[in-house]
């Protein structure tokens, strides 16, 4: 499998690290249900916006993607120091609020609602926050906000990006990137709660 992922990393870095230009995301250590569902959005259309991924997955099965995602879940690398920010102390601060408590009068939930409190991610589909860079992390946004990047309806992060507005979202950005990943981070088994707002992408559970 490390042979048959060999493409994967001209882009991702070395056993999916990540690459250093900020634009493509480490996929190591993510929950294995996450990256598979991504490798499906590619394949299937709902992801647009990197037509290279498109064509590396478009003739690929399920079972393959399976053994994919499920090679890099289990890569458990350390994560670099976080992004140098030149973000002002009001921006970090905005991009903390929204993160941790989100915003109840615009009905905008906390990202650790979703993506845990640790912000490491949630098995088995609910990828970590921490260890991306900010440009990345923009150009998501970006992308769901036009419709280039898209999932299983309901789809949350579309939702949830069109109550954002561009200050939002660079708030947001530099403060996740600013953040050094927990030693160990691993996505956690279960929230404490619900998720605040349906997702396709995520089973539910009782």
């Amino acid at each position: 499998m490390a042979k048959r992922v060999a493409p994967c990393m001209a882009c991702h870095g070395k056993e999916g690290r990540a690459a250093a230009d900020g634009y493509y995301p480490r996929i190591a250590g993510k929950p294995e249900g996450y990256l598979y569902n991504q490798l499906r959005n590619f394949r299937d259309g709902r992801r647009q916006q990197y037509p290279l991924m498109v064509y590396m997955v478009q003739h690929l099965s399920d079972d393959y993607l399976k053994e994919m995602a499920g090679f890099f879940a289990s890569q458990h690398l350390p994560y670099p120091p976080p992004q140098a920010t030149d973000a002002s102390p009001a921006t970090l601060e905005r991009g903390r609020r929204l993160v941790q408590d989100g915003d109840p009068s615009r009905k905008i939930p906390a990202c650790a609602a979703c993506h845990g409190e640790a912000l490491t991610g949630v098995a088995p589909a609910i990828p970590g926050l921490l260890g991306l860079p900010r440009d990345y992390i923009n150009s998501q946004f970006g992308a769901w906000r036009e419709g280039t990047r898209r999932a299983a309806e309901p789809d949350c992060m579309a939702q949830i990006t069109r109550q954002l507005t561009p200050e939002d979202v660079a708030a947001v950005s530099s403060w996740l990137s600013s953040r050094s990943v927990p030693a160990d981070a691993r996505p956690v088994a279960s929230l404490p709660a619900k998720l605040p707002i349906a997702c396709g992408s995520v089973p539910e559970t009782k």
